[in-house]
């Protein structure tokens, strides 16, 4: 009895191994997947577009307006009347000299004065008498030709007296040092009680005009000189004759206002083979200070007719040229050679190899190779939902 029951065990087990044998190579065969099709690739279409140009370039920020405040008299600064760091106004009062000195040349020259002025009245009474006598030959021609002399000679010594008390009163007003300019005035270099003297080389402090600034760029020669050349073939235009400047400060914010450019220097630097570009900015809340390095973004142009392809489509061959792949006719991939002017954001510019209409791979390039089909569908699309996977067949038993 126990050899029959171990019979009927083997005979159960055959059948359920024959039974996962069968199974599994019907869910093979359901498995298997259906021939492939043309590979799926995302284009674009090449359309023209107006396209504003820009550059950037490095510059420096001074002020629109500098002036030095030094002194055009010596003697001792009695008293500094402004704050330093703050804003003052053209002719405000900043430092005092000691005035004793000139107010005591200017009562001197004064004095001078009155004396010239007193002998040229009594030269002139004489000079009119002996006008009178030498008619009469009361006195000879030749006394009376000395006192004509003489009266132009105090006339001339008057002449120079007056000139010495405008002098004297003109040194006495040197004493109040004023404002040249209005504008935000920086430290100062000397304290009450300093010497000074007349024209000295260091400055008692500096003023600066903030409320417009300058900002000098630097662009290479080559570059202005393609510019102009685009300019004169029509590649570009530019309508305004002030071209629009953005800026962007050290640490990459950019500046809320816009500025002008004023003009191209004439003169190439021979060290660096660059010409100076200014633009002025309005600087309400003078957050821009001289000095500070900035980039500006300057407007060259537009280009009415551009065409943009993005930089993911671009690839290069062996000999260094920019090549597309472009979906022609029969749906096949054609490679093209292409000419790239410059990059647009994140586009290049192209000039020559693809005209308005052209299919641009920009996705599934990996799969596209030259000559063979494809299926082109607007890149950035969603692909099209797989298939349900088939179901395992069921096997007889």
């Amino acid at each position: 009895m126990q050899a029959s029951y171990r019979v009927k065990t083997i005979t159960v087990a055959g059948l359920l191994l024959l039974s996962a044998m069968f199974t599994g190579c019907g869910k093979k065969q359901a498995a298997a997947p259906p021939p492939s099709g043309p590979s799926e690739v995302g284009v674009i279409t090449v359309a023209t577009q107006r396209v504003v140009l820009t550059t950037e370039l490095p510059g420096r920020t001074s002020p629109n307006l500098i002036a030095e405040v030094r002194p055009q008299v010596g003697g001792i600064i009695q008293k500094r009347l402004y704050t330093e760091g703050s804003d003052v106004k053209a002719g405000q009062l900043l430092y005092r000299i000691d005035p004793a000195s000139y107010e005591a040349a200017l009562a001197s020259a004064r004095a001078g004065q009155a004396r010239a002025e007193a002998i040229l009245g009594s030269l002139k009474i004489k000079a009119e008498r002996y006008r009178d006598l030498v008619k009469t030959r009361a006195v000879s021609q030749q006394d009376n030709d000395d006192v004509q002399a003489a009266l132009k000679q105090a006339e001339a010594e008057v002449a120079a007296s007056k000139a010495a008390v405008d002098t004297a009163r003109i040194n006495l007003a040197y004493t109040s040092i004023k404002a040249p300019i209005s504008g935000r005035i920086g430290r100062s270099t000397v304290t009450e009680g300093a010497l000074v003297v007349a024209s000295q080389p260091n400055a008692l402090a500096t003023i600066q005009k903030l409320d417009t600034v300058y900002v000098d760029l630097t662009q290479s020669s080559s570059e202005l000189l393609k510019l102009k050349q685009n300019l004169a073939n029509g590649v570009m235009k530019n309508s305004k004759s002030e071209a629009r400047i953005k800026l962007v400060l050290e640490d990459g914010t950019a500046y809320p206002l816009t500025g002008t450019l004023k003009f191209t220097e004439v003169t190439v630097d021979q060290s660096t083979g660059s010409v100076t570009l200014r633009a002025i900015f309005p600087n309400p809340k003078q957050t821009l200070l001289p000095g500070m390095f900035v980039r500006a973004i300057l407007e060259e142009g537009a280009q009415e007719q551009a065409i943009l392809i993005p930089q993911r489509g671009v690839s290069r061959n062996p000999k260094g040229e920019a090549i597309v792949m472009v979906v022609g006719a029969e749906e096949k991939v054609e490679p093209r050679t292409i000419k790239v002017v410059r990059t647009v954001g994140d586009s290049w510019l192209v000039s020559e190899g693809v005209k308005p209409g052209d299919r641009v791979i920009l996705e599934g390039i990996q799969k596209a190779r030259p000559g063979s089909v494809v299926k082109a569908v607007p890149f950035g699309s969603k692909p099209a939902a797989s298939a349900a996977a088939p179901q395992p067949a069921a096997v007889k038993k």
